[in-house]
């Protein structure tokens, strides 16, 4: 993949991302802070952005989103690369929703 390949897959992804995170917050603020992590701050910035101004932010060449997820114990659980299967599937995942929700404090 080159440079310019790279950025262009960055610059989609940003794109994708902002008109997903408006479609969410227009439908059900506090649902969309929950599950984009972010503050009610930022939801209101991403709700009011126009067109024009999703663009040029999605032109950024860094990615606009990260993963919340940053710990072994969560992926892990995500992935059932677990070292012993103490549960089914559901019951990992469960767990792991469990956890990432708990971090919801620290963007609050």
């Amino acid at each position: 993949m080159t440079n310019d390949q790279l950025l262009a897959e960055i610059r989609e992804a940003n794109l994708t991302y902002l008109m997903l995170a408006q479609n969410l917050i227009r439908q059900d603020k506090a649902e969309a802070v929950f599950r984009l992590g972010i503050n009610e701050d930022a939801a209101d910035i991403l709700a009011s952005l126009s067109a024009a101004q999703v663009l040029k932010l999605a032109s950024r060449n860094t990615l606009l989103c990260s993963f919340r997820v940053d710990d072994n114990l969560v992926w892990s659980l995500l992935t059932n690369h677990t070292q012993k299967k103490s549960g089914s599937d559901a019951t990992n995942t469960l767990h792991a929703n469990i956890l990432m929700a708990g971090r919801i404090s620290e963007v609050l």
